[in-house]
């Protein structure tokens, strides 16, 4: 609603100056009244309007600038008579006919004229009353039309009418309160109106809508059809103001947010400066160069780049700033898709893996074949091995041979007594002290996406706690379709592992979670026979021996038989590591002499052990000197190797008891096959050749030798019965 009042070029009537004020009366209720009752003549000269609509009682300044309008505006002006104003259909014609004009007119009175000095003339008009075009008269030297006073009744004051009248101020000053276009002074005109028509008129006539809808409203006869639809239109401009106004608010407060953002950050880089630089500014832009070396994805680089914007937020002296800061570090530190170049020759892993094992051919053969696959395909998801045997076979150093084999990093994580899931998945970024699992840790360290990770002692990682499951943690780790989105707690973000190869030992699967075990390939590592040992022996374990003791080869001998008398009377085991005790034990010992005469070789001789190392700790007997009734020789399993054990058997007389006794520290199994063996006997004695009478009166008792050892298995019931 626009109450700076309005004429056809668009002039507002505050142009006329304030001497000019005195045009602008308010009519009183009685004075309305009065004028709407004048006569009208018959016929009125037409002054035709552009874009606007004259109400009764208005004042309204327009500019006439075509000569039939000038020529009106000074008879009339010159002879004190009245005109009539219509608007006009088309608002672009300069020279409307009877029919481009609307029937329904308002006649004026002038109340001034200014000559303007571009040669138009400003006029002050008031509006009187409605009337209605009949016919045209003459058409020169102005249009001048046959009219009829339009009957313009007031109702009689009522609850509702008063209601409708006061609901008009209300929402004009509403209108005028919220547009800011408007001089707040225009909401004192409207409470100061008495004349109900005239409020509804003055209103009607400033309202925001275009001629046609003024027009519609100027032909309404009856006053109270008029109201509603004033009320109408203002309640909806007052809804758009409304709604315009919090639009604007809203879009000022930001735009207000932002300068004074902006102004606060100039002042503080401008203190920041004559301190002697920005805090954090050098940091940020090492971040920044490390970040475009990066071959990260998409995804990675937007978080980067929040976390970075997030991070120049915040000052330095913040206790936030140096956890944003190393987490950004963490984020440029690991090896987003940087991968080691596989070295693909056969031969020369081979040649690698045999060098540094004897033996363990199972497994030399699964990784020849791995890289078979990999230089066939160039790109596939690496296999999860789990190599499981007893301890000292060389699990764990095979990790690294499998890596510099491939040409690869060579990673090595123990998980024996781990219990907290977050050392496998990390912790998220808002705990203090937070920091990534060591999975991610780990692979930060090797600067590799594609290493040779080694899960050492798989099998001794705890179980379900208050601290989480650590297994369950390492079921995404170890399966090749999973862990090409690892999520670790502290990045937030998908690592991929799937170029990883993991390489899992275990010294026995029976306390492994059989998810876990389900997801591995297992390569089983059996112990080493006594031949593979005198091997591994010459060919690793003494030269690392020496050398770790400082004797030269040339210095000190050891023969083969010296390293076979250690392996069968000093140590007892399925692996090497006793072995390798004793011999640098024994180098130890020969050190002394060779410290004291620095050019003799020294020999080392089966009779020297026993003063190097002891008296023999195993006796492995290997058969019975003789041939004796009632002892025959058993083979046994054992963790560490094949055995061989006697089981001896006497006869006492019973007087017809014929009981059956067992010693020697035997199991369950191992006694039932004693009784079926007894039984046996007992059921068979035509086809033995036995008396049964005599077998009646005779007790049996079984014993095995070194009774200390626990013993038991399902297949010594031969051996007992020929026994």
């Amino acid at each position: 609603m626009g109450f700076e009042l309005k004429n056809i070029d668009m002039l507002s009537f505050s142009e006329l100056g304030a001497e000019n004020a005195e045009f602008i009366p308010l009519l009183s209720s009685e004075e309305e009244e009065n004028m709407s009752s004048e006569e009208i003549p018959e016929s009125l000269p037409i002054l035709p309007l552009k874009n606007m609509v004259l109400f009764p009682g208005v004042v309204m300044p327009i500019t006439a600038g075509r000569d039939k309008s000038i020529r009106v505006i000074e008879e009339a002006y010159r002879n004190k008579t009245s005109i009539g104003v219509v608007a006009q259909k088309d608002r672009n014609s300069e020279d409307p006919d009877f029919d481009g004009l609307y029937t329904v007119g308002t006649v004026a009175h002038i109340l001034r004229t200014l000559k303007m000095p571009d040669g138009n003339t400003m006029v002050v008009i008031q509006g009187k009353q409605r009337f209605r075009m009949l016919e045209p008269i003459a058409t020169e030297p102005y249009l001048t039309a046959k009219v009829v006073r339009e009957a313009d009744p007031i109702p009689q004051s009522s609850e509702i009418f008063d209601a409708m009248i006061a609901t008009i101020k209300d929402l004009a000053v509403q209108v005028i309160n919220v547009n800011p276009n408007v001089p707040q002074e225009a909401s004192f005109i409207i409470k100061n109106i008495d004349s109900p028509r005239f409020l509804v008129n003055f209103v009607s006539s400033n309202l925001h809508v275009d001629t046609i809808e003024k027009q519609n409203i100027l032909e309404i006869r009856d006053l109270e059809e008029r109201i509603k639809v004033v009320i109408e239109h203002l309640s909806k401009e007052l809804h758009l103001l409304t709604l315009k106004k919090e639009i604007q608010n809203k879009a000022k407060g930001d735009i207000d947010k932002q300068q004074r953002d902006f102004f606060l950050h100039q002042q503080l880089k401008t203190i920041q400066e004559e301190l002697g630089g920005t805090p954090g500014e050098e940091e940020v832009n090492t971040l920044k160069a490390k970040a475009e070396k990066k071959k990260w994805t998409k995804s990675v680089q937007e978080v980067f780049e929040k976390e970075l914007q997030k991070l120049q937020r915040i000052h330095p002296s913040a206790p936030d700033y140096s956890v944003q800061l190393n987490y950004l570090n963490i984020l440029l530190d690991l090896p987003w898709n940087e991968c080691t170049k596989d070295n693909f020759d056969l031969q020369h892993a081979q040649n690698v893996l045999d060098k540094d094992h004897f033996g363990l051919d199972k497994v030399k053969e699964r990784i020849v074949e791995y890289i078979a696959v990999l230089k066939l395909k160039k790109d596939m998801k690496s296999p999860i091995l789990c190599l499981v045997g007893p301890p000292g076979v060389g699990k764990t150093s095979l990790g690294k041979s499998i890596a510099e084999a491939l040409g690869r990093k060579y990673i090595r994580m123990s998980l024996g007594g781990l219990r907290d899931e977050a050392e496998i998945r990390g912790h998220r970024k808002t705990y203090i002290g937070a920091m990534p699992g060591r999975i991610i840790q780990n692979i930060k360290k090797a600067q590799s996406s594609n290493p040779v990770f080694v899960l050492d002692e798989i099998d001794k990682i705890m179980g379900m706690s208050h601290n989480g499951d650590p297994q369950s943690a390492l079921l995404e780790v170890l399966d090749p379709e999973q862990n090409t989105t690892f999520h670790d707690n502290y990045l937030e973000i998908d690592y991929d592992l799937s170029k990883i190869l993991f390489i899992a030992t275990a010294n026995s699967l029976s306390n492994v979670h059989p998810a876990l075990k389900d997801r591995m390939e297992v390569i089983d590592v059996s112990g080493y026979i006594e031949e593979e040992k005198l091997e591994i022996a010459k060919r690793h374990l003494v030269p690392k021996q020496l050398k770790e003791h400082g004797v030269k080869p040339k210095q000190l001998e050891i023969s083969d038989a010296v390293i076979r008398n250690v392996i069968e009377n000093y140590t007892r085991e399925s692996g090497v590591r006793q072995l390798e005790k004793s011999i640098g034990k024994i180098v130890r010992k020969k050190a002394i002499e060779i410290a004291g005469k620095s050019t003799v070789s020294i020999d080392v001789k089966i009779e020297d052990l026993r003063d190097m190392l002891g008296l023999p700790i195993f006796d492995h007997t290997k058969s019975l000197t003789k041939p004796e009734i009632g002892v025959v020789t058993g083979l046994a399993w054992t963790a560490v190797g094949g055995e061989i054990l006697f089981i001896e058997a006497s006869i006492s007389p019973s007087k017809g008891k014929g009981s059956l006794t067992m010693t020697g520290n035997l199991g369950d199994v191992m006694k039932e096959s004693a009784t079926l063996a007894f039984e046996y006997l007992k059921s068979h004695t035509d086809l033995l050749g036995i008396s049964t009478e005599d077998l009646e009166n005779s007790n049996v008792h079984i014993h095995i030798p070194e009774g200390a050892t626990p013993k038991d298995g399902p297949s010594a019931g031969i051996t007992m019965a020929t026994a």
